[in-house]
């Protein structure tokens, strides 16, 4: 019984040895962070605001990657096949992890058998906008506009299974209305149409919409989110404007592959966190409109495996296909 006591001890001790070597090794070698959209979007800038504060704790070169298309899809399935070293990561976001399984017929990954949890980092809103020259001047003109030209108007998402594309898709079933989805490859793409009249509407990503109505260069009619933005109080909730439970907020977390050693997620995890409470930091996220989370990896775990089933429903209810 003795000897079998020793054994365990021995192994209890090599395992914590080979868990602080692994931490103290980590990074060897450059770090990228893979982001499925385009530069200057919501995750893209997070990334790099981590990236920069990664590379000054450890001493390593920390980037940012931009691999876009397919709501964030390629980039997602590239970490999952990835060397599950720790230097290759993910922004990832609930279009990929989420909203994709049940809106593509067959995904290349799984969001929660290919992907190690590392922190769920930020909530953003959308918010509902639409050119200064549309006659309509709040949201009921707005639904009344579309029932008297079934089909005529237009919105602008950024891609296929994005929350942009699934709150527009909400808006549609909930008001009763019949406008037609045009997709683009992130937000900042579909700016310049949004702002020329080209396209009728659109759920923005409050990053990239919030200058723009400061300026007066759209008029904007609710968020997405539950609870009001603290960046714009005055602007209603799509829940408070007449459509009960009406929610649908990208969010983005560090994943990486399955596989990835428990003790450079833990270090990863733990910069990230200390990151996210740098005064600088927080306060260039709070500007931006972000709701910073950095839970643990086992909160976000629960947060994927909990809203899969929930969006499928919504997804089903709604019919909404990737080819929208």
């Amino acid at each position: 019984m003795k000897a079998i006591y020793g054994i365990v001890a021995v192994l209890s001790v090599l395992q914590t040895a080979g868990h602080a070597a692994a931490q103290a090794s980590y990074p060897e070698q450059t770090v990228r962070i893979l982001v499925g959209f385009t530069p200057g979007v919501a995750p893209d800038i997070v990334g790099r605001l981590l990236a920069d504060k990664f590379s000054e704790a450890w001493g390593r070169p920390v980037v940012v990657e931009n691999v876009t298309g397919a709501a964030g899809n390629i980039a997602t399935d590239r970490v999952a096949k990835a060397t599950p070293d720790g230097h290759i990561l993910l922004m990832g976001g609930n279009a990929s992890l989420i909203f994709g399984p049940s809106i593509y017929e067959k995904l290349p990954f799984d969001p929660i058998k290919d992907f190690a949890p590392i922190s769920q980092i930020f909530v953003a809103a959308n918010i509902l906008v639409v050119p200064n020259e549309t006659p309509a001047k709040a949201l009921p003109e707005l639904v009344a506009l579309a029932r008297a030209q079934p089909g005529k108007l237009t919105y602008a998402h950024a891609g296929a299974g994005t929350s942009q594309h699934l709150a527009a898709e909400l808006f549609k079933s909930m008001a009763h209305i019949d406008i037609q989805p045009v997709a683009y490859r992130g937000t900042t793409h579909l700016l310049p149409d949004l702002l020329a009249g080209r396209v009728t509407m659109s759920f923005a990503n409050i990053v990239n919409i919030l200058p723009l109505m400061r300026e007066g260069k759209l008029r904007a009619f609710a968020v997405t989110s539950i609870k009001r933005s603290a960046v714009v109080p005055d602007l209603p909730t799509m829940a408070e404007s007449g459509y009960p439970g009406f929610e649908a907020v990208p969010w983005f977390g560090l994943m990486a592959p399955a596989g990835t050693s428990p003790a450079i997620i833990e270090k990863i995890h733990r910069e990230a966190v200390r990151a996210l409470a740098i005064p600088d930091v927080r306060r260039r996220l709070n500007e931006l409109g972000l709701d910073i989370i950095g839970g643990s990896p086992t909160e976000l775990a629960v947060v994927i495996e909990r809203e899969i089933p929930q969006w499928a429903k919504v997804i089903k209810e709604i019919g909404i296909k990737a080819s929208e």
